[in-house]
C-alpha cells in the first residue's frame, strides 16, 4: 500500500541485478524501480571471498520509537552486530503487510541464529498509532519477533520509506544494503541474506548465538474467544455463527442466551477437509447459509469452504490454498487461487465475495460452481461507475438489499454500493485512501476510519467503524452520518457503551449485534432502548494447546547427597548466574523444572511452572511425597540474561543441578544451589 500513489503486487522497488542487489540510496524513492546501465565493457569475475555488496553505507539508527513491543525492552542496532538484519515496515490495517507475514516467518525459521527480523510498525491511520492497538495486532496475526512503534514516522523517515510493506536488509556489520516493496520478494530477500550469511561466515563475522525475543503472548489470557472477526445470525432457528478468528474455529451458538452447539474445527491453523474435530482453518473470516449449508471466508488459507451442518462436515469448494493474483478471468472455482476472501454473502444461487487481496467483488456460482470477478479492475483506490471499471480499496464486509450490495470499503474508510441491475458502482460515504476521521454529518463532511463491517435495515444502514471503537449508522435517503454508539475509547464496557475495534455487525429483528473483536467479545444491542449486554457464552473454552517444547540443558552441575524431610513442603532456593553487562528483566520471564530418577528408570518430570520473581536467587517448593522413592533428582532454571545496555537483546540461559536424594524423617527442609 503506497503512502502517496498506489503500488500494485509484486513492485520491487530495488531489483537483483547480476546476482546482486542493486544499491539504493537510503533517501531514494522506492517506487521508482532502478535500472541497471548497460555494461560498456565485460568485468572480471569477482573472487569467491569477495564482499558481494560492496561500499554500503552504514545504517541508520533505531532510535525514535515510541514503545517496543514482542521485547524486553528498546533494541540498538549496535547490539545486534553478527546478525543480518531485515526491517519491515508495515501498518497492521494492509492487506499487503499481511500477505507478507508468511514470508518473514519462513526466513526467521530457514535462518533461526543468523537473521534477526524487526517490524517497524509506522501508521497510515490514527488509531494505529496506538500501542496497545499494535499489541492486539501482534497477537491477531501471530507475529514472533520484536515490532517498534514508529508512530512518529521518524525512523519512516530515516530510512527514506513511502510505501508499505517495505523490507530493508542490514549486514552483520551494520551496512545498509538494499531495500525492496511490495509483495512477491521472498526469493529475492533469501538469495541476498544467504549471499550475506556466506561472505560473513567467512570472514569470521557472523554471530550465531541465538537471540530471543519477549513475546506479547506470554502470559496472555487465554479467552474462550480470541479476535472474533465475523458474525452470523439465522433469524428462523436464532442460531449465531461466530468466526472465532484467533482460534482458527467457527463458534455455532444459541443467539438469545448463548448455549453452545457445536464447534466446528479443531481449533488449530490449518487447511484439513473433514468431519468438525478434524477439520481446520486459518483465520476464518466472512460466512454465509444457504439451504442450510454454511459458507466460510477462509482468510488465510485464501479458500471458502463448505459445511455441511447436518453431516458435520467441512469440504473446501473454492480456492487452490495459494494466494492469488489474478483480477480477471473466470473458472471451475477450485482452480482459481483467491486472495484474503474477508466476507461473503448469499443471494439466490450466488455467493458473492469481498476479495480484500484483490481489492475486488468476486461471485461464486454454486450451481455451476464458476467464479469469477464481479465489480472492481483490482486497482487499490476509489472511483465510481461502471462495475469492472471501478476501484475498491480492501474491501471487507458485505450487506444486501432488493437494490443494491453494500461494501465496507475498509482502505479508503468507506461505504460503498453496487446497484443489483446494472452493477454501477457508488459511494454512499468516503473520499479517498488518506481521507478518514471521526466526523458525523452528510457525505461531503463526514468521515469514517478503517471500517470493516456494514449491515442495513430499511432506510439505515449501520457501519463498524473499527479504529474509531463505534457503531455508525448512516441515512440511505440523504447519506447522514451519526455515531449510533460508542465514545471511541476502546474498551469493553456495556454502560456508557465503549467497543473496541468492532469488525462486524448484523442486524436481527429489534437487536443489533457486534463482533467486538479486540475485546473478545460479542456484543448485543436493543435498537429501541440503545442498551448494549455482552454476549455470555457459557461452556466455551479456548482451544487446548500443545505443551511448551522443552530447552535444551547442558550438563548439570553435581551437587553432594541430600536427605529431605518427609511429609514436608522443602524448599529449593537457587541462585543463577548472570553475565557481566547483562541483567535479568521483570519482563523476561523464568521457569523451572523438576525431575526425579526411580532406580534403573530415566528422569521423569514431577513439576514445571513459572517463576513469578524475577531474581537471581528464585524459591521453588515442592511437596516431599512427589520424590518418594526417587534416587535422584534435578532442578532446571531458564532464564533469559539481557543486555544492560540494550534491554530488548536477550539470550536463554538454563542452570541445572543434579543430586543423589533420599527421604528421612531427620531430613531437611531447604536446600541451597549455586551456580
Amino acid at each position: 500500500m503506497p503512502r502517496s500513489i498506489v503500488v500494485r503486487f509484486g513492485l520491487v522497488c530495488c531489483i537483483l541485478t547480476f546476482g546482486f542487489w542493486e544499491q539504493a540510496s537510503v533517501a531514494d524513492d522506492p517506487n521508482v524501480e532502478a535500472k541497471p546501465s548497460s555494461p560498456t565493457k565485460e568485468k572480471e569475475a569477482p573472487p569467491d571471498d569477495a564482499d558481494p555488496f560492496p561500499n554500503r553505507p552504514k545504517a541508520p539508527s533505531f532510535d525514535g520509537g515510541i514503545a517496543w513491543l514482542n521485547s524486553a525492552g528498546p533494541i540498538e542496532l549496535s547490539k545486534l552486530k553478527g546478525k543480518v538484519i531485515l526491517l519491515d515496515f508495515w501498518t497492521y490495517c494492509c492487506i499487503n503487510c499481511m500477505h507478507i507475514l508468511p514470508d518473514l516467518a519462513k526466513l526467521e525459521a530457514e535462518f533461526p541464529d543468523e537473521l534477526v527480523v524487526v517490524g517497524v510498525h509506522s501508521a497510515k491511520f490514527e488509531g494505529e498509532q496506538d500501542t496497545d492497538n499494535i499489541r492486539d495486532a501482534i497477537l491477531r496475526y501471530d507475529i514472533k519477533h520484536p515490532v517498534v512503534n514508529d508512530g512518529k514516522m521518524i525512523i519512516w523517515r530515516r530510512y527514506g520509506v513511502n510505501s508499505w510493506p517495505t523490507q530493508v536488509l542490514i549486514d552483520p556489520s551494520g551496512r545498509y544494503l538494499g531495500h525492496v516493496s511490495g509483495e512477491g520478494n521472498y526469493d529475492v530477500v533469501r538469495d541476498v541474506i544467504q549471499k550475506v550469511i556466506k561472505y560473513h561466515e567467512k570472514k569470521g563475522t557472523l554471530d550465531r548465538r541465538p537471540i530471543h525475543f519477549m513475546q506479547e503472548s506470554l502470559g496472555q489470557e487465554r479467552t474462550p474467544l480470541f479476535y472474533p472477526g465475523k458474525i452470523l445470525v439465522d433469524e428462523p432457528t436464532q442460531r449465531l455463527f461466530i468466526a472465532d478468528s484467533g482460534h482458527h474455529r467457527i463458534v455455532l451458538a444459541d443467539a438469545t442466551t448463548g448455549q453452545i452447539i457445536d464447534l466446528i474445527g479443531r481449533g488449530e491453523p490449518g487447511h484439513q477437509d473433514g468431519l468438525f474435530d478434524e477439520a481446520s482453518f486459518f483465520e476464518p473470516q466472512g460466512m454465509a447459509l444457504v439451504r442450510g449449508k454454511l459458507f466460510v471466508a477462509d482468510r488465510k488459507n485464501h479458500l471458502i469452504r463448505a459445511v455441511d451442518l447436518d453431516a458435520k462436515r467441512v469440504t473446501t469448494i473454492a480456492g487452490t490454498g495459494t494466494q492469488g493474483h489474478e483480477r480477471s478471468g473466470s473458472g471451475p472455482a477450485r482452480e482459481i487461487p483467491l486472495a484474503s476472501p474477508w466476507d461473503l454473502l448469499a443471494r439466490g444461487d450466488e455467493l458473492f465475495i469481498a476479495m480484500a487481496g484483490t481489492h475486488q467483488i468476486w461471485r461464486l456460482n454454486l450451481t455451476s460452481n464458476e467464479l469469477s470477478p464481479y465489480a472492481g479492475n483490482g486497482r487499490e483506490n476509489i472511483l465510481d461507475g461502471d462495475g469492472p471499471k471501478a476501484n475498491f480499496a480492501q474491501p471487507s464486509g458485505l450487506a444486501a438489499d432488493d437494490t443494491h450490495l453494500y461494501v465496507a470499503d475498509s482502505e479508503t474508510s468507506s461505504i460503498r454500493k453496487i446497484r443489483w441491475s446494472d452493477g454501477a458502482v457508488e459511494t454512499v460515504i468516503g473520499a479517498g485512501l488518506f481521507d478518514f476521521g471521526d466526523v458525523d454529518g452528510l457525505p461531503k463532511k463526514a468521515r469514517l476510519q478503517h471500517a470493516l463491517g456494514v449491515d442495513v435495515s430499511g432506510d439505515q444502514l449501520f457501519v463498524a467503524d473499527t479504529y474509531n471503537n463505534k457503531i455508525k449508522s448512516i441515512l440511505l435517503s440523504n447519506g447522514l452520518t451519526e455515531t449510533y454508539l460508542g465514545d471511541g475509547q476502546g474498551a469493553l464496557a456495556d454502560d456508557p457503551p465503549r467497543f473496541d475495534e468492532p469488525g462486524d455487525v448484523q442486524v436481527v429483528g429489534p437487536l443489533l449485534y457486534v463482533a467486538d473483536t479486540n475485546n473478545h467479545a460479542i456484543r448485543v444491542i436493543n435498537r429501541d432502548t440503545k442498551k448494549v449486554a455482552t454476549l455470555r457464552l457459557p461452556g466455551l473454552e479456548a482451544p487446548a494447546v500443545a505443551d511448551e517444547t522443552e530447552s535444551a540443558e547442558g550438563e548439570p552441575k553435581k551437587e553432594p547427597p541430600v536427605v529431605v524431610a518427609k511429609n514436608k513442603n522443602i524448599v529449593f532456593e537457587a541462585r543463577v548466574s548472570v553475565p557481566e553487562g547483562q541483567k535479568l528483566n521483570p519482563k523476561a520471564p523464568m521457569s523451572y523444572s523438576l525431575w526425579t530418577m526411580l532406580e534403573g528408570k530415566p528422569f521423569s518430570r514431577i513439576a514445571r511452572g513459572r517463576i513469578e520473581k524475577i531474581d537471581s536467587a528464585v524459591t521453588i517448593s515442592c511437596d516431599a511425597s512427589k520424590l518418594e522413592g526417587a534416587s535422584s533428582l534435578r532442578l532446571s532454571i531458564t532464564y533469559f540474561p539481557c543486555d544492560i545496555a540494550s534491554e530488548g537483546v536477550c539470550r536463554i540461559a538454563t542452570q541445572a543441578w543434579q543430586m543423589p536424594v533420599s527421604l528421612s524423617d531427620q531430613g531437611v527442609d531447604h536446600v541451597e544451589l549455586n551456580p
